[in-house]
């Protein structure tokens, strides 16, 4: 954290933190991997370390892409306009140690689950499943995505095709999936049920904070009668049959 903290203070533009996000759950996933050498089941672990790494880097390297060359995001311009102070100070205390401390939440299943001793049972199975459509969801959702932005004649049209025809966000929604299918990993142990709280602050965060709200209040401004009419039609997280 505090190293992307330096590299975006000298930048001068906060959004490279969306980038190293999903890059810090690879970092945990490998550090718990070195620690819980001879303490966990190997498969179990070797899975975990697997499923997130790919969620992880993926995910990195689709946001750098998208964000690569087009200064800051709105998100955080908006929030560094409340700063009255230092902005340094500012934006290690609400950017940066934030989303460190809700990102090791967030990683807590996968933490759980390297310790796990038993081979792996059903439902570590049926959580890998799960994992699967949801990243599969997320992946194909911003895939379509990327697919229609590059299309000129599409430049301030809405995306209604495909996955977004179902739900306004996709990839938000296979996001919040893929935290379920790793909870599910870790619950198998009665223990690991205490990681519910990854899966349901991951979803909060994606529905009424840093993703969904955010982007759709942006969308309503930039797209105006299109975007509401979408709006009205299409479900905003759950894939559901468009409105008539």
């Amino acid at each position: 954290m505090l190293g992307t903290f330096a590299y975006a203070m000298r930048t001068g533009v906060q959004v490279i933190m969306d980038t190293m996000w999903s890059l810090g759950f690879v970092v945990i996933a490998g550090v718990t991997f070195a620690l819980s050498q001879g303490h966990g089941d190997p498969t179990i672990r070797i899975v975990v370390l697997v499923i997130t790494a790919i969620w992880g880097l993926r995910l990195s390297i689709h946001i750098f892409v998208r964000n690569h060359g087009k200064g800051e995001d709105p998100r955080y311009a908006s929030l560094l306009r409340r700063n009255q102070g230092s902005v340094a100070r500012f934006v290690l205390r609400y950017i940066y140690f934030a989303q460190g401390r809700i990102m090791w939440i967030v990683s807590i299943p996968v933490q759980f689950a390297m310790y796990e001793r038993h081979p792996a049972k059903a439902l570590e199975w049926i959580g890998v499943a799960v994992w699967a459509i949801g990243f599969g969801f997320e992946t194909i959702g911003d895939w379509q995505l990327r697919r229609f932005k590059s299309n000129p004649a599409h430049v301030g049209k809405v995306m209604d095709t495909g996955l977004w025809r179902y739900t306004r966000h996709p990839n938000y929604f296979g996001d919040s999936v893929v935290w379920v299918g790793l909870f599910l990993v870790a619950a198998s142990n009665w223990v690991g049920i205490v990681t519910v709280v990854s899966p349901i602050i991951m979803t909060n965060l994606l529905v009424n904070h840093t993703g969904k709200a955010l982007l759709e209040k942006h969308l309503g401004r930039s797209k105006g009668e299109d975007y509401a009419s979408y709006v009205a039609h299409t479900s905003g997280f759950f894939p559901l049959r468009p409105k008539p």
